[in-house]
């Protein structure tokens, strides 16, 4: 006998839907910490459909008509409609700090520690944040799209493209976070172990026993909220 399979349509919730008109680049000119955060604050009313820049009049068109409200002109408290730039750094400048790898929420810059680092033009979402945190001002952003600014100068191809590595770089953190929480807890326990092992002799010596304990009981307790912290974050 045949059996017929049933499939639940999946309903986007008005957060997802305002998250996936958004450009992705991330820029954070929203006032928000990316394109999620915004859209999130938009579905819950605390922030207004013209606070993304890159996605320009376009942009607040696609947030009006889901949102049905009238098209307004972008704020510019969170800046301008402007052509798309591209980040291109002085490699005769750059001294490997990585502190623009650190702020790049798209993964689009190579390097290493004291080494030199260069973008990949077309990885690039021309969000500016890396510009701020360089400290030899090795970094300019150039206009790449001619007179073409928001959505005219950005596709959904490259949205999608750049919404995949936010997220999977986003993913990365949070892995490399757990494991070195993780690497930290088994050497504090490892110390902790030691610590109780010790001989002691004297009542000086079990009070600086007792003393090295507390230090580095409250030192993985400190961890531990930390983490439960980071964890609430992340969900």
């Amino acid at each position: 006998m045949a059996v017929l399979a049933i499939f639940t349509p999946v309903t986007k919730s008005l957060a997802d839907q305002l998250e996936d008109l958004l450009p992705q680049t991330q820029c954070t000119k929203c006032g928000y910490a990316g394109c999620r955060p915004y859209a999130e604050a938009m579905s819950a009313g605390e922030a207004g459909i013209n606070q993304c820049p890159p996605g320009g009049v376009e942009g607040v068109a696609r947030l009006a008509r889901l949102m049905n409200r009238p098209v307004i002109p972008i704020n510019p408290a969170n800046g301008i409609e402007r052509p798309r730039p591209v980040a291109f750094i002085d490699e005769a400048l750059c001294i490997g700090c990585t502190l623009c790898i650190q702020a790049c929420p798209v993964d689009a810059i190579l390097g290493a520690t004291k080494q030199m680092h260069t973008i990949l033009p077309s990885l690039c979402t021309g969000c500016d944040l890396c510009v701020a945190p360089c400290p030899v001002d090795c970094i300019t952003m150039m206009p790449v799209t001619g007179e073409r600014t928001g959505w005219s100068a950005w596709s959904q191809q490259d949205a999608d493209a750049a919404r995949s590595r936010h997220d999977f770089r986003a993913m990365r953190l949070q892995r490399e976070r757990a494991e070195n929480d993780a690497r930290l807890a088994a050497k504090a326990a490892e110390k902790l172990k030691a610590v109780t092992l010790e001989t002691t002799n004297t009542p000086e010596e079990l009070a600086e026993k007792e003393r090295k304990r507390a230090i580095i009981a409250a030192a993985m307790e400190r961890a531990r909220l930390k983490a439960d912290e980071q964890k609430n974050t992340d969900q």
